[in-house]
């Protein structure tokens, strides 16, 4: 594993994408950023996910991570508003992979109980041991930025461990991880 590598975290959603980015160096991390992208002002969807797609490029234009850690849907009772943001998901997703950086997935509770020890934990407790272990001296007024960088912060205390999720650099590496899942056509002409 490098010692200096860069995590981009994001929580993905149709109204407010947020996201953090740490510096880890040898076995500490530092802050490097947390933002959000505000959403609410566009009607239409398919603009929204071009808008989360866009900015996810320029993030890691800009940041060069090495690894993106991102938060799994969590399964609620309205379909339309998974279905919504499985697809924010997947275009952010689509974004890093079209980099072929590696992704890691997040389920919510693992995330609050990697920053709080407890996996039902509130947006506020998760925001405040962040800012506590990052030294952060404000928090922002929403917390889905701090959401995003507690993905990032997750994957930290994660990377030791061998294996941490479902993890694709690209296409060439699902189909080596799941070879027995895909199968090999030829077009005749």
């Amino acid at each position: 594993m490098k010692q200096e590598r860069i995590i981009l975290g994001i929580d993905p959603g149709t109204t407010i994408m947020g996201f953090g980015l740490i510096k880890v160096v040898g076995k500490k991390m530092e802050f490097l950023q947390l933002n959000e992208l505000d959403l609410k002002k566009y009607s239409d969807h398919y603009l929204k996910l071009k808008l989360i797609f866009e900015r996810t490029i320029e993030l890691i234009e800009t940041h060069n991570p090495d690894e993106i850690a991102i938060e799994a849907p969590f399964f609620g009772k309205n379909v339309q508003s998974m279905l919504k943001l499985g697809r924010a998901q997947g275009v952010a997703m689509a974004a890093g992979l079209s980099r072929e950086i590696p992704i890691t997935e997040y389920l919510p509770k693992k995330i609050k109980m990697a920053i709080t020890g407890n996996g039902n934990a509130s947006k506020e407790q998760v925001a405040k041991m962040l800012q506590s272990v990052l030294g952060l001296k404000t928090l922002p007024k929403n917390l889905d930025s701090t959401d995003g960088l507690a993905a990032a912060v997750c994957h930290f205390y994660n990377s030791s461990r061998v294996e941490v999720g479902k993890s694709y650099t690209g296409w060439d590496a699902f189909v080596k991880q799941n070879a027995t899942r895909v199968t090999k056509r030829t077009l005749k002409k």
